[in-house]
């Protein structure tokens, strides 16, 4: 059976989902994302996804021409109408088709909401944890464009990642502008230290995590203490343990940093145990 894409209030065959040449999300990279999982058909956090979308929308001055309440229905139509229990879905929003001009207020924007599966990582992985680097490409600074905004335009974020390819590591930590460190260049980081779990402000330039948000709930419900706290590389390389999260990674170990062993080099205990929990968690909310 072929996949339905939601497109602009429409159900379409996944091959007849198609936007126009002059959309300035693809001429320039002008729209909004989120990823968003589904787990046991419930869609994970989507309360936050969707208020995350609006604010990247009121940031960039887009108007979504949707309610928040007819997207909600969207994305469990799309869900629903392509019989999945668990899947990722990416709903994104493009500024929309305009002329070749950078005006954006000549464009109409438009809806898309797609539901399959993902897989981020190889299992393997999961089980071992991830060598990665340190990119040389600096997170784009704040003033330019916020992190804090899931653009259409992940440039910034692609020349990081094709550092790692390059390196034969599948991620890439990015460093901001001050020299610390911000995220990797599709998840958020964290590291353990002490048994004290730290990971960078939001003002360190990051996107605010959905999956990120949750692991520090679960530190708090499991009495781990935790802090966001401006991260050094050298903070990383000295870590006892280091760790991703994102929507499509889930939570994932990082035992070697530019071909350095991260505590033992293997997955640690604290990273172990909130691993287990946001998999507890995700089937019970």
């Amino acid at each position: 059976m072929s996949l339905k894409i939601w497109l602009d209030g429409e159900l379409v065959d996944k091959s007849e989902a198609k936007i126009s040449v002059y959309d300035h999300g693809l001429l320039y990279g002008d729209g909004i994302f989120e990823g968003i999982r589904v787990y046991n058909g419930r869609i994970f956090e989507r309360d936050a996804h969707l208020r995350r979308l609006f604010d990247s929308a009121r940031g960039i001055r887009l108007d979504i021409p949707y309610t928040l309440e007819q997207l909600i229905a969207a994305c469990e139509e799309t869900v629903r109408i392509n019989k999945f229990i668990d899947c990722y879905i990416r709903l994104l929003v493009t500024r929309g088709k305009g002329n070749l001009g950078l005006n954006p207020f000549t464009c109409k924007p438009s809806v898309c909401i797609i539901a399959d599966s993902i897989s981020l990582y190889p299992q393997e992985m999961y089980e071992k944890g991830l060598s990665i680097i340190t990119a040389t490409v600096t997170r784009v600074h704040p003033n330019a464009l916020s992190p804090r905004i899931k653009s259409l335009n992940y440039l910034n974020n692609i020349l990081a990642k094709i550092e790692a390819i390059d390196a034969g590591v599948p991620e890439a930590i990015m460093l901001n502008q001050n020299g610390a460190v911000a995220e990797c260049t599709g998840d958020n980081i964290f590291m353990v230290r002490d048994g004290q779990v730290l990971t960078p402000q939001t003002s360190d330039g990051i996107l605010e995590g959905i999956t990120r948000g949750v692991v520090l709930c679960l530190c708090q419900r499991m009495g781990i203490p935790s802090a966001e706290k401006t991260l050094q590389r050298h903070d990383l390389y000295i870590a006892d343990e280091v760790f991703l999260t994102g929507s499509a990674a889930e939570v994932i170990a990082v035992t070697h940093i530019d071909n350095r062993a991260i505590g033992l080099g293997r997955v640690g205990p604290v990273t172990r145990k909130l691993i287990d929990a946001f998999h507890r968690y995700v089937r019970e909310n």
